[in-house]
């Protein structure tokens, strides 16, 4: 059975994906915005709404809310992104109309109530020092300052104390209908679930959402870099470096991915042979592609003794640059077969694979067959990977360092190692 997409009246898409042989079913209601739409004196608002709709909606208490569903088998979550915002309900066949009801008023009708606000601002404060705390964590809020900058992205998507504590009940009302209007809304469903059945049901729920536009959309960000650095005396120094690269529409996107895969994307990649295998220098080390719809970069991880972190920024240095003037064809073959593998099982997760729907249809309106996907990756070139490695290289690297003082120099040696190779 394949995929199909359709839209209500008022604009919400309706993604059913059904998968025969399945007990369950995976529901997911996506709002295509999220921290990258708010102005910096609502950072973190996105979460800290998320946040309160569970605290009570629809006439459900929080207690409630959770139970309905778990009495049925079923459980129910949320995440907060940069770009979107997802609701989700895991259930057996047969709990699509209850999952539905329970996200909608989630989305709809959340109470919304001063005390619980003052309750759950506290929650967030920890969460936030809990991240602070949490240097695997931290790294990344600075990696993300030192590639973005000022845009909104450049910020932690939990926002600051300040800034939390200064949401009212009627700011955040204000925000939730800017959020979830009916514009970038997608409800994405999986698994032992039936297309009449969810229209219906996503036509009860969403159908009378006023079409009125939500958040103004944000201005692409703007590739900044530079340095982060923090001491702390921590067993380890953590190390992120990120490079230019594109986003999740450009032309290059397959190109972008298969490098990360090649230079460090599991255990025959380029940084695990020579980083860890061969120079025991780091025991985790990878690479990533960190995209969003309009822009991205490359990132590289390394988590090593404090010691070894200019030697290890040294060597993420040099392999960039060799990877970036050449890679091999067994080497290209392999990364193709390993993010087909990546994606391709991600399907067979229910809930994984109604999110990817909803994600295709919020970047591009429409739907991508596995076939579709696997020629597009298939059809990437050494000349593409060349390309996007020259790409890489064309910008001021953002580096972000955490640890004792003796390993702060690791991004700078990092940035300095890379400019003389490009």
């Amino acid at each position: 059975m394949t995929a199909s997409l359709r839209t209500l009246p008022n604009g919400v898409r309706v993604v059913c994906d059904p998968m025969p042989g399945l007990e369950t079913l995976a529901l997911t209601v996506v709002a295509g915005r999220g921290a990258a739409y708010e102005d910096p004196a609502r950072s973190g608002w996105s979460h800290l709404l998320e946040h309160m709709v569970f605290k009570g909606a629809g006439g459900r208490s929080a207690r409630d809310i959770v139970e309905v569903i778990e009495n049925q088998g079923g459980s129910i979550n949320a995440a907060t992104g940069y770009e979107r915002t997802s609701f989700q309900v895991r259930a057996l066949k047969g709990g699509l109309d209850l999952g539905m009801d329970v996200i909608a008023d989630l989305v709809r009708r959340p109470t919304l109530d001063p005390a619980d606000l003052t309750r759950e601002k506290q929650v967030v404060a920890q969460e936030i020092a809990e991240a602070a705390d949490a240097p695997d964590d931290y790294v990344f809020d600075l990696i993300q300052r030192a590639s973005w900058g000022d845009h909104p992205v450049g910020r932690p998507i939990l926002g600051s104390d300040e800034t939390v504590e200064a949401a009212t009940v009627e700011a955040l009302s204000d925000w939730r209908a800017q959020l979830y209007a009916a514009d970038r809304l997608v409800v994405s469903a999986t698994g032992a679930v039936d297309e009449a059945e969810l229209m219906a049901a996503a036509e009860r729920a969403f159908g009378d959402l006023p079409a009125a536009p939500g958040a103004p959309v944000p201005t692409p960000a703007t590739f900044v870099g530079g340095p982060q650095a923090e001491a702390r005396k921590l067993e380890q120094a953590h190390l992120v470096f990120m490079l230019p690269a594109c986003g999740s529409r450009h032309d290059d996107y397959f190109a972008l991915r298969i490098f990360a895969e090649t230079l460090g994307g599991g255990m025959s990649s380029r940084l695990f042979q020579e980083a860890r295998e061969k120079r025991g220098l780091a025991y985790n080390i990878d690479a990533y592609a960190d995209t969003y719809a309009d822009h991205g970069g490359l990132g590289v991880y390394a988590g090593c003794a404090a010691g070894d972190a200019i030697e290890t920024a040294k060597v993420c240095a040099e392999e960039v640059a060799k990877l970036a003037q050449r890679i091999d064809e067994a080497e290209l073959a392999r990364a193709k077969a390993q993010l087909k593998a990546h994606m391709f099982m991600a399907r067979e997760q229910p809930l994984s694979r109604a999110e990817q729907g909803a994600g295709q249809v919020l970047l591009f309106d429409r739907l991508y067959p596995p076939s579709e996907l696997a020629t597009e990756v298939d059809a990437v070139t050494s000349a593409d990977v060349a390309r996007l490695g020259q790409r890489l290289l064309s910008g001021q690297a953002a580096t972000a360092v955490l640890g004792a003082k003796s390993a702060l120099k690791a991004g700078e040696v990092f940035a300095k190692t890379l400019s003389s190779k490009a």
